[in-house]
């Protein structure tokens, strides 16, 4: 099996091959262990010579000496094989575990991004043709800022007149939440064909 090259991550689907073959070897030991056991239960140790220092006649020689030298070469093989097991899984975990740090990350930059400000006043009319309409105002748009009024300043809406009445012909920064979305608006009061310099109905929220 090729090497991985310094740095490159295996894949899943290369790890469960590496697990494959580590099962694959196994069995092949414990065939061979079978084999020396069905020879007079010799094992890796016990004698091939009897005590006049013959040969065994009672065992097949070539097949010990072949199963013992098979196990020997396949536990090299199964060893390497654990260690690269060992290293790829380790690095599936810490692939899983930046993941699962990232995932959670991106979850709290979410919320984050969702908790929106208080909004202390509302639209319930908007007149077409209007500077309201114009600047894109909309029906339901929450106001969070008008100006320089926002929800630690705003006590009615005469704050609101204030600040348009001082600021006709010039843009205001309104901010409104709309569909769970802050948006920003430049809205700027001055007369128009209908009545007064907005052409809106806000109302103060209930709270």
């Amino acid at each position: 099996m090729s090497q991985d090259g310094p740095g490159r991550a295996m894949t899943l689907g290369e790890v469960q091959e590496l697990v494959r073959r580590k099962d694959e070897l196994e069995a092949q030991i414990r065939a061979c262990y079978q084999l020396l056991e069905d020879q007079k239960g010799v094992g890796m140790d016990g004698p091939l010579v009897d005590a006049e220092g013959f040969p065994r006649a009672d065992i097949d020689l070539y097949q010990v000496r072949s199963a013992r030298h098979s196990i020997a070469c396949l536990q090299n093989d199964h060893k390497a094989l654990m260690k690269q097991v060992e290293e790829a899984l380790h690095q599936l975990h810490a692939r899983e575990k930046e993941k699962h740090a990232r995932d959670e990350a991106e979850a709290r930059a979410e919320a984050m991004s969702q908790s929106l400000p208080p909004a202390f006043a509302k639209v319930n009319a908007v007149t077409p043709e209007s500077p309201a309409s114009t600047s894109g105002l909309q029906v339901d748009d929450e106001i969070v800022e008008f100006g320089s009024v926002n929800v630690h300043n705003f006590k009615n809406l005469q704050n609101i007149a204030t600040v348009v009445q001082h600021s006709e012909g010039r843009p205001l920064s309104v901010t409104v939440i709309r569909n769970g979305k802050k948006v920003h608006l430049g809205l700027t009061p001055k007369r128009w064909a209908g009545k007064g310099l907005l052409g809106c109905n806000i109302i103060p929220l209930q709270r």
